[in-house]
């Protein structure tokens, strides 16, 4: 019922916003002008046409074709279109991603089912609903971008992992990298999840099978096999386990803590012995996220690049702010959870347990900020993209020249609310992850943003998406008032993207605000 009670609120949150936008913008706008002619070549039959101004592959006009294919053979016997082509209008494409966001709707539920099976059917529906409000996820719904089907193709190649049918996740990991490039981080963090829960999978067989008196001599054999790299303190939990095994029964509350207390080092290693252990099986079962990879690498080779078209525009330099902006970007966008007083409470006990670490962070990046501001003689701390200072229709352009680069000082003044953003993120996911998986998580951020020289909030909704599938918060009450400050924001982003035109004095046309 969640379900079905899911795709039906989604649908009537997108459809009437669709038809309006279709309405007042009837024409492509933005990255449209490139994406909309390119699908209607497609529509043409021409498969052999390529804008060169388009950086991601074509997996987007493919699935266009799939969704409008089935509506031809009716709309021509009624006489409606002479021919395919005719249909491939901006609206009809457009539609495509209002359907898309009523199936993401949908997998994030089935995403916290099964990540949760504990958690209530209604605080599941509620909490799918709000993420299908999530303003830059519902506002690009609207429109012919390749955001919408990327981030609905990674959310069912990570439902598909879960549900341990990994082919078939691994090839909806190919597709979504046909998608955007850029998704082949996404397809190994979902192998890396799948390896890390088939491992502690493992552990929980073999705690069943000692607690029946089954195999504690094969485990103590392993224990004592030195060809396992195993530290001391896991070998002493897992004799400790092994000796308590046939007295008392491990519950699940218990197992989960010591999981939990673990330190990174033997959740490494625990991983090891037991994927080692399996090994056949592991590499039936990941072999084909393989592939993909070696694929996707063979392809940048031949390519020279990542993107397909407009290479000099989208080259790769680092940009280690954007780590920053996204931390405290998710922290924004989930402040009830962020911002109560006993989790500012709970960081600041973090912060100050751990305050070598934190200090040490501050003080890398005041010195990082600092040489470049010496030694270059500008401030170049924080990567200009030269769409980003020229475009005044994004909402990215304002921050920047209103907030980031407002004085001189607010790198610096900006640092602690980077660092809270990062430690609140990190004490809220260790509630229920392990560690490893936190830390294939940030590598996994790292590998899409810091490559990226474009501050662009488009960027961080993937991420945004794992990281709050994973955050175990399920208050209800912080849920609405989330789901009330998304509403608030996507009303005045379509507003002023509808209403508020504007025109530029260099170039023709009506100019309108998007994110």
């Amino acid at each position: 019922m969640g379900r079905v009670t899911v795709a039906l609120i989604v649908s009537l949150c997108t459809i009437p916003i669709s038809l309006m936008v279709n309405r007042i913008v009837p024409e492509p706008y933005m990255d449209e002008v490139f994406h909309v002619p390119q699908a209607q070549q497609y529509c043409r039959g021409d498969f052999r046409t390529w804008d060169p101004m388009i950086t991601t592959p074509p997996a987007l006009y493919y699935l266009s074709l799939v969704h409008i294919a089935p509506f031809f053979p009716g709309m021509w016997y009624l006489k409606v279109v002479s021919s395919f082509s005719e249909l491939c209008s901006a609206a009809t494409l457009r539609s495509i991603n209002c359907v898309l966001a009523v199936i993401c709707g949908v997998l994030v539920y089935e995403i916290l089912t099964q990540l949760r099976p504990s958690l209530d059917e209604r605080k599941a529906t509620l909490q799918a609903v709000v993420l299908s409000l999530f303003p830059l996820h519902w506002f690009f719904t609207f429109l012919y971008y390749t955001d919408v089907a990327s981030l609905t193709m990674v959310l069912a190649m990570y439902l598909a992992c879960l549900k341990r049918r990994y082919r078939f996740s691994a090839l909806l990991g190919a597709f979504s990298i046909f998608l955007r490039q850029t998704n082949v981080v996404w397809v190994l963090l979902v192998a890396c999840t799948g390896a890390i829960n088939l491992a502690f999978s493992q552990n929980s067989k073999d705690n069943k099978q000692l607690d029946n008196g089954t195999s504690a001599k094969k485990f103590d054999g392993l224990a004592d096999n030195k060809s396992f790299p195993m530290g001391p303190n896991l070998r002493k939990r897992n004799l400790a386990s092994c000796s308590s095994a046939s007295s008392q029964p491990m519950s699940k509350a218990s197992m989960s803590q010591s999981n939990h207390s673990s330190g990174l080092i033997d959740e490494v290693q625990t991983i090891i012995l037991r994927l080692w252990l399996s090994k056949w099986e592991v590499f039936m079962s990941f072999s084909p996220f393989l592939l993909v990879v070696v694929a996707f690498v063979s392809f940048v080779r031949w390519n020279g690049s990542i993107v397909l078209g407009a290479k000099e525009a989208h080259a790769v330099s680092p940009n280690f702010a954007q780590m920053m902006y996204f931390a405290l970007f998710s922290v924004l966008a989930m402040a009830p959870f962020h911002t109560s007083f006993s989790q500012m409470a709970f960081v600041c006990q973090s912060f100050w347990k751990n305050k070598r670490l934190a200090l040490l962070q501050v003080l890398l990046l005041s010195l990082r900020d600092s040489f470049l501001f010496i030694f270059s003689g500008a401030n170049l701390v924080n990567i200009a993209h030269p769409y980003l200072l020229a475009d005044n229709r994004h909402y990215t352009f304002y921050i920047w020249r209103k907030v980031i680069r407002a004085h001189w000082l607010m790198k610096y003044l900006l640092l602690p609310l980077y660092v809270y953003s990062w430690f609140s993120i990190f004490n809220i996911l260790g509630k229920a992850q392990k560690k490893i998986w936190i830390l294939a998580f940030f590598l996994a951020c790292a590998g899409v943003l810091i490559p990226a020289p474009l501050v662009e909030f488009r960027y961080y909704t993937i991420p945004f998406f794992f990281l709050v599938l994973h955050t175990p918060a399920s208050d209800g009450r912080s849920w609405l008032l989330i789901g009330l400050l998304y509403t608030v924001v996507n009303v005045f982003t379509m507003t002023m993207f509808l209403f508020r035109p504007f025109r530029w004095s260099h170039e023709p046309g009506t100019q309108r605000f998007i994110w």
